[in-house]
Order: C-alpha cells, then structure tokens, then sequence
C-alpha cells in the first residue's frame, strides 16, 4: 500500500497525534466537532522524517498528493490560489507531536502577488488591509524562508513610521505600504540577486521546505535537548486558509488559555488585538489588550469564545492553549494544544480537575511531571519580567547583569555575599551574613563552609562532582562547572566573570540554580512551598505507587537530624543512607580523627581516639531516629580514605615551611601520614570494609554508637529501625567478619541496656561489579537488605571517574554513545543490567531481601522508571528531592502496570 503524505483536516482525528502532529490532529479533532475552523490538510511527520532522510528531498508523490488536497481546499472555499481576482490565500505552520512553540517556522499570507494584492483589495474593500497583508508575507517568506533577516525589513519599517511621524504599524496609510511592499521586494532582490517568487505554487513549496528544515535548526535541537523530546519525530505541516483579524475594527486575533496557566484558577486567561494578526500579539508589536476587556468590546464575539474555551476543555480534559482570529465579526479557532503551566498551575489544575469529575487520581498524579514539583518548591528569584531578567529592587524595576553560567548542579536560588574559602564562609555566617561560597571546585574538607552557604559556585565539577553531590544533599543552590561552561576564572579573592564583570569578597551575588546563572548583586527571592494541591497530588501517587507497586517507595539520603526532618516532612517512607563520614567533618571531631589517624600503628591508643567519637556519634543517631518517626534508617560505616579527613598536602607543607616547624610537631607528623597515605586511586584503595577490617574498633564504636542510640530513643518511646549498611564489599567473607562484630556489639548493647530491638538489619552496599555479580552469595550469607551506590557503581562498571569524565561526557553525548550524562541518568544497557540481575538474584535466594538504591540517580525520574521495571524496593534521593522522587515513582508503576 502506497504512503499517504497528505490528510485534509476532516480526514484525522486526535488520536493521529503522531502521524498529524499536536497541531494537525487537534485541528482535524476540531473540525469534527463542528467548532469554526478555517479548512485546510496537513503533510504528516513521516514525510518529514523521509524528507531529512534523503538530504532535504520531497518523498516521490508528496507534491503530487499536496496539489490535490490543494484542489480540494479551492473548491472548499469557492477561491483559487494566487488567483488575481478573489486569490485564496494560506498559512504554513509547523506542528510536532510534542508541542514546541516558537521553536520551527510559520509563513503568513502565502498566495499574495502584484497581481493577488489587487484582487483581494478588491473583494475585501480595503486596499489598506491588503497591502498590509503583502508586506507581511513577504518579510515572512523573505526572513524564514529565504533567510535574509527580519531585521532588514524591521529597518525599513521602522523609518517609514518615523519618516511618517507614527508610532504604530496600524497608523502607516495604503500609500505608506504600497511603498513598503516596493522597498521590501528590493531588499529581497538586493540580498538574494533574484526577484520575489510571483508563482504561488513557488512560493508554497519553497514554504514547506521551510518548515521542514527548521526541525534541524540550532534553537529547536536545543529545545529538545532541554526538553528531552525524541529528535527522530520530525514535524507535520499544516496549511490552512487564512483568516484575517487586521481587516477592520470588527476583526481581531488572540492568543489564551482556559484557565490561568499561572496559578491555575478557573478563569479565562490571554490577550488580543484588534487590527492585527497573530505574530503582532505574540512578538510585542502592540500591547495586547487582557482578554476579559473582549467582553466589553465585541461582547458577542467572546460569549462564542466562553463557550468554546468550555467545549475544548471539557472534550480534552485539561487546560487548553488557544490561538483565535475574529474576521469582520466571525469566530474562528485556528489551533488548540495542551496548555503549558507552572509547577503550582499543574497540581492546582489536575486536583480541580479530579474534583470535577473530568479525570481521575491516575490521571491527575500523571499530569503533573517532576519539573512541575521541583519548579513549585525551591526558592526562586522574583521576577519583574523573566523574558528580560527584570527585578523590582527600592521600588524600581532594575536590569540584572550575568556574571557566569555553568551547570544546573542544584536547584533553588540564593542570594549573599561571595566568600572565597570554606573557612570563611563559615566564619562569616557565623556572624549573620548569607553567604555564596565561591571555589575553584570543593572537598570534603570544606563540608563545613558548603553547609555554612546558601549558595555554592565552582569553576570546575560536573553535575556529580563533591559540590555537586553535597549540594543536593544539603539543599544548597549550586552551579557547577562554570569556568568550563563560560570561561569565567576564580582565584583565592575574585571571580572574574563574562562581560568584563568582577565579584569580590565581601560583595553580593546571586545565584539561579534553575538557569545555572549567577548575577551581580542581591536580588529579589520568593520563598516556595508545597501547595495543598501538590501535597494531595502526591498522597494519591503514593497510594499508587504503595498499593499497585507493591511497596515501592522512596526513602531519602540524610545525615543529620535537619536533614532527617526534612525528608520525613516530604513524605520519605525511611532513611536510605546516613553518612557517617561527614559527621567526622565537624570542627571539633576532626582533630580527633587525625589523632586516631596519628595513632594507626598503636592499637591501644587509636583505640581510645576511635571511642571518643562514640559520644558525638551516638548524639548523631539520637537526633536522626526521633526525626525518622519509627521509619526505617540506614546507616553506613566509614566509607572514605583515612587521608580526607587530613589537610591539604600543598597547604600543609606551607604552614609547615612558614612556620618553620619542628620536626616532632603534630603538623609535620600529620604531613608525613599524609604522604604514607597517598594513593594512586584512592576511590579504589584503602576505604569503606577495607578500612573498618584494618581498624576494626570503628566497627565496634559505630555500631555501638548507632545501638546504643537506638535504645535511648526507643527508651523515649519512640519506635527505632536501625540498618546497618557495610560499604565497598567485594567478597562475601568482608561481609561475614563485619557482620559478626556487628552482632557481638548488639548482644552486648541489649545485655546492658536490657533492650531489645525487635526490628534491626543489617545490609551491604553493592557498589563494584563483583558484588553485584555476587549478591546471591551475599544473601546465603545472610544480608537483610542490599543498597547500590550507584555512583560508584558506574564508575566502577563503566570506568569513568565522575570528577574527570565531564571533560569528554558532552562530546560523548554528541556523537550519539550516550543519550545522557550516565552518572545523571542510569545507563541501563550496562549498569542498569548489571543492577537489576544482582536485584534478580539476590531476591531469588531470599525474596524479602530489600533492594534499593541511595546514589544520586534515586532522584532522577528516569532511574527511578527504570528500578521499578527492575523490580527494586525503592529508591533514596536527597531530601528536596522525595517529592520529586514520590511523583516520579507512582507514574512509574502507572506507565509500566502494577507488580503482581
């Protein structure tokens, strides 16, 4: 059976959304329902595809197919294309499945010639009109079609409104664009060497070529990059006869919404122009007047518009984004598509919408997506004008200037004073001010300055780099990367940013994570919160995700008892990590650590070192289990090298050297451990299991540390779910000897306390490839329950450091060997295989065994698809990130159906 490349609008329907595009098939949707369209056919998305397939070629038979449905359309409207005496005249509009607007082309008035100009000035009785109508076409046709630039033309009209005395395009007389219709022609020739096409079959083939072509153009690929939208879809081609709202003060065009896509109230929401045609509203030519004044104006017209708005939105059960034109007082839709929204607009909407009886919970928890939660809960700055970076500081409206970009490394805004070492900033807000950390790039070691921070910004770090990570974990606003991104530079007291602008310690800045943008001064921020709406949106997704996900859940990674507080309140279900190592960080357990380090060679002594920490650490847990709220928590033994809990060699040599130290001074002893630390590959090396079975009292002091916590808080009467999680195993007897110490430690714990506690696990990282291979054995030898680090899991599995690989993952990206950045997103091919057969074999020796994962990826929708299809427990994120999680979850279980 031959192609079809060409359907007329009675022939689709809404469901030919991928063949039609959004566009087309709503169109086609429309027409059956009788509301007023102008007629017309639409050239399918496969043409599109086969046309960039065959290096920018029509399909054999399309032009063919196109002229018929042309035919059909003249005898439709009693009119003729490019006919001199009454022509019929066209748009040519792009239209994906997937709604990009503003993104690919549109061609206005196509048909017009020096001779069409003549009849329609005729059959419409307004010369003026008509001339207008074919000075747009040609600046239209010239710029997108023929790529001579909008500007030129803009040029030329702008001096013959000033030549005139006029401000506005509707104050220019007929023999004002006679003229611009003759000095366009001559930009046209003048640019091109050839003369504008008078052949409207030229014309309309050249336009589609047009429109098909844009799919490739750098602003729609970045677009769907963005947006994540597939770039082997292609777009359908509408053309539609033209209706005309600049013919006349009883003709008007507009563009609105069936309820406000701000806030989401049931209310009417657009704008409109009287005289004008559908670009001047959206490009700002004239100011649009608000759509309730048409009720005033052309009272009739907007009953008919009401009414409408109510038909579409009821019949699409959502929010509608309409284009209208209004010709010499005649109603006509010319497109209609699912409105976009804020994040607060989606979860207002999908509730009032369920409460309506038009949708159901599924249908409402799959309407809103994980930007919409995110976007609705960081804190934002408060825009003037988002279009041109505007805010409202002293009561004036001020332009703000960009120092950097970078990479949207966590979310959220913040505003202070910039502080060029951790030291500092801490230094500082312990003084009141807020503060914007400002590095090169951050360690561990500066734990204590990022958490100090309201906001963070690095020259170097990808979107897992320690900034990164730490960021998220602790909800700081972070822009990673940006000396990499805008070759900005930062030195131990400026940044030296774009456009020749400088920031200082001491002075303001603020920070977009959303954007990835940071801006000289203290700007404007609005404080976000859950709204009603989105916290019952996200009570029914984990109805769903609990009843027909079978337990599937989200649990957050949290390590401290804020941190904890703010999971639990976000509606985690448990805590799926705890570092313990960043508790080490603190200022008054660092030094202790470096003595214990001091003391590696000396059993007794490091011993006694170790158990001073026990205090801080059972204060730690205490803390975290009263905040938990009887859910479970996961605790993970010392995971990192012994040498980051020591300085800076470089730095320390400097102290050293200055100073002129002594030899038996701690800071010279504290180098050479430094030194005898040293690793080539420290994320390979001496850590995690390693480091617990060479000290083993830190075994002992953690887990007696976490016991005894546990027991004091259940004292208390609160409900206790201790889990202890043994990091870096490879071999199933590192697991055993851990495990063993680890029970010694709760037989002694509750034969002192005389306690018992009924509900305890312990578990294993699965982290490297041998453990996961090896999960089976792991589960005969006992383990309760199995976390992937799936950081490390990646780059342990793929061979990637994520700190190095930013340099080449874009250009990966690029040449197709990844679709996205694998330490964001899974890499299921590999990874995720490895992954879900350790899940799959581990649960085949015991089914209860938990699985889940607490890398960053717990946070990414798309992993967290991918671990329920693969059959995990659940997944742990950073805490501002559960809400995103729980959403994220449920339209798991609803796009791929219920466990059984």
């Amino acid at each position: 059976m031959a192609t079809k490349y060409v359907y007329s609008f009675e022939e689709g329907k809404k469901e030919m959304k991928n063949l039609l595009g959004g566009k087309g098939a709503n169109l086609s949707e429309m027409t059956g329902l009788g509301i007023p369209i102008p007629p017309g056919f639409t050239i399918t998305t496969e043409t599109c595809i086969a046309y960039l397939e065959n290096k920018n070629t029509f399909p054999k038979g399309m032009m063919d197919e196109t002229k018929k449905a042309l035919v059909y359309l003249e005898k439709q409207m009693g009119k003729k294309l490019g006919d001199p005496k009454d022509p019929l005249l066209v748009s040519v509009r792009s239209g994906a499945r997937i709604s990009m607007p503003g993104m690919m082309d549109t061609v206005l008035n196509l048909g017009l010639n020096d001779k069409a100009v003549k009849g329609l000035a005729k059959v419409s009785e307004d010369e003026r009109f008509a001339y207008d109508s074919y000075r747009r076409f040609i600046m239209m046709f010239g710029d997108v079609v023929k790529g001579v630039g909008k500007k030129k033309f803009d040029e030329a009209l702008d001096k013959m409104k000033e030549k005139k005395g006029v401000k506005e395009d509707v104050d220019l007389t007929t023999d004002d664009l006679k003229t611009l219709v003759n000095e366009f022609k001559k930009i046209y020739k003048d640019t091109l060497g050839e003369d504008f096409p008078q052949d409207p079959m030229e014309q309309l083939e050249a336009s589609i070529h047009a429109v098909f072509s844009s799919w490739n153009t750098q602003r729609a690929v970045n677009y769907r990059n963005h947006e994540g939208i597939p770039h082997d879809i292609g777009t359908a081609v509408n053309i539609q006869t033209m209706v005309y709202g600049n013919l006349g003060e009883t003709s008007a065009t507009g563009v609105a919404f069936t309820r406000d896509p701000a806030n989401g109230k049931d209310v009417r929401y657009g704008e409109y122009l009287i005289q004008a045609q559908g670009e001047d509203v959206v490009a700002g030519v004239r100011t649009p007047n608000p759509i309730s004044k048409l009720k005033d104006e052309m009272p009739e017209m907007y009953k008919i518009f009401d009414e409408i708005c109510e038909k579409l939105e009821k019949h699409y059960a959502d929010i509608q984004d309409i284009e209208f034109t209004i010709q010499q007082g005649v109603f006509y839709i010319l497109q209609t598509r699912t409105g976009k929204r804020t994040g607060i607009a989606a979860a207002k909407i999908a509730f009032d919408l369920e409460k309506e009886g038009m949708i159901d919970k599924r249908t409402a928890v799959s309407r809103v997506t994980p930007r919409d939660v995110e976007n609705s809960l960081f804190p934002q700055i408060e825009w003037k004008n988002p279009k041109e970076k505007t805010v409202m500081i002293d009561g004036k409206e001020v332009q703000t200037k960009i120092l950097a970009k970078g990479l949207p490394a966590s979310p959220g805004a913040a505003a202070g004073i910039a502080m060029f070492t951790a030291d500092r900033a801490k230094e500082e807000a312990e003084k009141g001010n807020k503060i914007i950390l400002v590095s090169e790039e951050t360690t561990p070691e500066d734990f204590h300055g990022m958490a100090a921070s309201e906001g963070i910004i690095t020259a170097r770090g990808g979107m897992t780099s320690h900034a990164a990570v730490v960021s998220r974990q602790i909800g700081t606003t972070c822009i990673a990367g940006a000396g990499d991104v805008s070759g900005i530079h930062i030195t131990k007291t400026a940044l030296e940013g774009m456009n020749g602008l400088t920031i200082k310690e001491g002075e303001w800045m603020t920070l977009d994570g959303f954007d990835a943008l940071a801006y000289i001064g203290k700007l404007p921020l609005k404080k976000s919160k859950l709204s009603e709406e989105m916290k019952t949106i996200l009570k029914w997704a984990d109805e769903i995700a609990l009843k027909e996900g079978k337990g599937f859940h989200v649990r957050a990674n949290a390590d401290t008892p804020d941190q904890t507080k703010v999971a639990i309140d976000y509606g985690a279900l448990g805590i799926g990590l705890t570092r313990t190592e960043h508790m080490f960080m603190e200022k008054d357990r660092l030094p202790i650590v470096q003595k214990m380090i001091l003391a590696r060679d000396n059993p007794e002594e490091r011993r006694k070192h170790v158990f001073d920490l026990l205090p801080f650490q059972r204060e730690d847990f205490e803390g975290i289990f009263r905040e938990a709220k009887g859910f479970p928590v996961i605790i993970r033994l010392i995971d990192p090298p012994l040498h980051e809990f020591l300085p800076n060699e470089i730095e320390l040599r400097e102290e050293i050297w200055k100073e002129k130290l002594p030899k038996e001074s701690e800071k010279v002893k504290l180098l050479a451990e430094l030194i005898k630390l040293r690793e080539q590959n420290p994320m390979l090396g001496y850590r995690g299991v390693r480091l617990c079975l060479g000290i083993p009292e830190l075994i002992e002091m953690q887990a007696r540390a976490i016991l005894e916590a546990a027991t004091n808080v259940q004292k208390e009467g609160v409900s206790v779910y201790p889990e202890i999680m043994i990091p870096v195993v490879a071999f199933v007897k590192e697991f055993e000897i851990a495990r063993d110490m680890i029970m010694k430690v709760k037989a002694d714990v509750e034969k002192e306390t005389k306690v018992i506690l009924e509900k305890f696990k312990v578990g294993t990282m699965i982290e490297l490839p041998r453990a996961a291979l090896l999960s089976d054995e792991l589960a005969k030898a006992g383990i309760s329950f199995a976390s992937a680090g799936t950081n490390d899991l990646t780059q342990t599995s793929i061979g990637f450091s994520r700190d190095d690989a930013g340099k080449f993952i874009p250009l990966y990206i690029e040449l197709g060997i990844f679709d996205e950045d694998p330490f964001v997103t899974i890499d299921q091919a590999g990874v995720g295989k490895l992954l879900a057969m350790s899940c799959s074999s581990a649960k085949s020796v015991n089914p209860d065994i938990e699985f889940g994962i607490c890398g960053e990826h717990g946070g990414d929708p798309k992993s967290i698809d991918f671990c329920y299809r693969s059959n995990l427990d659940y997944v742990s994120c950073s805490p501002l990130r559960v809400p995103v999680a729980r959403l994220a979850a449920a339209q798991a279980v609803i796009n791929n159906g219920s466990r059984k």
